[in-house]
């Protein structure tokens, strides 16, 4: 299960290898949908780390990162911005987009 972060351990956990954060909000019905296809990529890709970012919790994360839309997923490589993607996507998809960056 991906890990929730927050303003304090947002930086230590992102800054080694490929790590994919689901920006989210738990009223967000796109962002339900999301989480079930999320848990399982990230219990497939155990190359990447993945994470979760409530934006209601963690505003000083989602305001550095210009987080307007949730669901937003951010590839971090190394602490370093690599993709975004905004809304629902399809599993397929999203996976492609990180095994772009491993």
């Amino acid at each position: 299960m991906a890990q929730i972060l927050n303003n304090d351990n947002f930086n230590t956990s992102i800054e080694n290898g490929v790590c994919v954060v689901d920006f989210f909000a738990t009223w967000c019905g796109p962002c339900k949908m999301l989480a079930p296809v999320f848990e399982e990529l990230s219990g497939e890709m155990n190359t990447a780390n993945f994470f979760k970012v409530d934006v209601d919790q963690a505003l000083d994360v989602a305001r550095r990162y210009a987080i307007t839309t949730v669901p937003t997923m951010i590839i971090f490589k190394d602490g370093e911005v690599a993709d975004k993607m905004v809304g629902f996507l399809p599993k397929e998809h999203i996976k492609a987009k990180i095994e772009a960056q491993l």
